[in-house]
């Protein structure tokens, strides 16, 4: 599912996302420098190929293990996007094409600015159209996509319905998207309303836009990104698990997104900080630089997937993750006085990411021994239920 949003600090935007995928859909970082290419290349997405343009810009991104396609990410003009799944009246096709998050990485690599990125995503929606399956263990599940592109000038919405668009300049103090179109007119054209009830979309962005109107910098961000909706812990629902906040966790029947990734850009200094890890409220974001990516060695990815793998930063933190859902309230509180000085400290003074890394490990360790003495579990059998079999998928049982 998803929600991002942006507001407007002393220092510049600032962008903040949640990835809402499915519970077992390890989500990873990943750099790439600026290059230049041959005529005649060819630029390879998650399904198709396309023709290349003579120079892309370095690019650091959040993707799902499988995709080409980023979640969310920025480049080295400082432009970040993010993206949202949204429901439409328009068909949307399995036919291996381009997906939203093709066009959203595809734009950070060929765009200077946020008008930029609007007109890469627009003439490519317009040529190649957007289709194929958007997640690899629900193979016909596919949708249309919203985008909210920032720089330090400003924000735009876009959003899509086919090869159909619409974009809306942000003009007030803040500007929030989910899963549904909420440009006048477009939306009232184009919006599939049943699924977007489902979703649960207008009252996330409803939350997400009231408390980032009243934001000042990164640490509200993170606090929005936190937010369960709830004045405290999931609040399980048969249809759809806890989405009544951007901080989402699985165990729907119907739908069963988990939010796996978190991210906000700080476009006026040009520090990114993200999760990567499940539940931002059990995780401490880490500062990322365009300029400055890691080795594999101190951050593996290769070969990571939706299989159980200690040697990846997602899968270690579904330990504590997985532990701490079944007193979800109790462990947060328990661990947020730490969680919250480790975040201030590095905010104040940002540490390089190897180094924050490092440091977040040992908190790890520390929070998930703590998760894993939790005795009982106080979420309903269902969703007991769903989150066994997760497991058992995990581990390819």
């Amino acid at each position: 599912m998803c929600d991002t949003l942006v507001f407007r600090a002393d220092s510049g935007p600032v962008l903040a996302k949640n990835s809402d995928r499915d519970p077992n859909e390890a989500q990873l970082w990943e750099w790439t420098p600026a290059a230049t290419h041959e005529a005649g290349a060819r630029a390879r997405t998650t399904y198709v190929d396309l023709p290349q343009v003579a120079r892309t810009h370095a690019t650091v991104v959040s993707r799902p293990w499988w995709m080409w396609g980023a979640e969310m990410g920025a480049n080295e003009h400082g432009v970040a996007l993010g993206n949202e799944a949204v429901f439409t009246k328009e068909r949307a096709g399995l036919a291996p094409g381009l997906l939203g998050m093709d066009l959203l990485r595809l734009a950070l690599e060929r765009a200077a600015s946020a008008r930029d990125a609007v007109e890469v995503i627009v003439a490519l929606l317009e040529e190649h159209g957007q289709s194929g399956p958007c997640s690899v263990e629900h193979r016909r599940f596919t949708y249309h996509n919203s985008f909210l592109v920032a720089d330090r000038d400003g924000a735009i919405v876009l959003e899509t319905a086919g090869r159909h668009w619409a974009t809306e300049d942000v003009t007030g103090p803040a500007r929030s998207i989910s899963n549904g179109l909420t440009i006048p007119g477009f939306a009232e054209r184009y919006a599939d309303r049943l699924r977007g009830r489902v979703a649960g979309c207008a009252g996330r962005r409803s939350l997400t836009e009231r408390r980032a109107g009243g934001s000042e910098g990164v640490l509200d961000a993170i606090s929005i990104l936190r937010d369960n909706g709830t004045d405290g812990g999931p609040r399980w629902s048969p249809v759809n698990g806890s989405m009544a906040g951007p901080n989402m966790h699985a165990g729907g029947l119907l739908a069963s997104s988990q939010t796996v990734s978190s991210w906000v850009s700080d476009l006026g200094s040009g520090t990114h900080w993200a999760t990567g890890t499940a539940d931002p409220a059990l995780s401490v974001f880490v500062p990322l630089r365009v300029d400055d990516p890691l080795a594999e060695a101190a951050y593996p990815t290769e070969g990571v997937s939706n299989r159980r793998d200690d040697r990846s930063l997602w899968w270690r933190h579904e330990r504590l993750h997985r532990d701490a859902l079944r007193d979800w309230a109790g462990v947060e509180g328990r661990i947020a006085p730490e969680r919250d000085e480790t975040q201030r400290r590095w905010l104040a003074e940002p540490p390089s990411t190897a180094a924050a890394l490092a440091e977040a490990e040992v908190l790890r360790e520390r929070w998930s021994a703590l998760a894993a003495a939790t005795s009982g579990d106080s979420r309903p059998a269902w969703v007991r239920r769903r989150w066994t079999a997760f497991e058992r998928k995990a581990v390819g049982a």
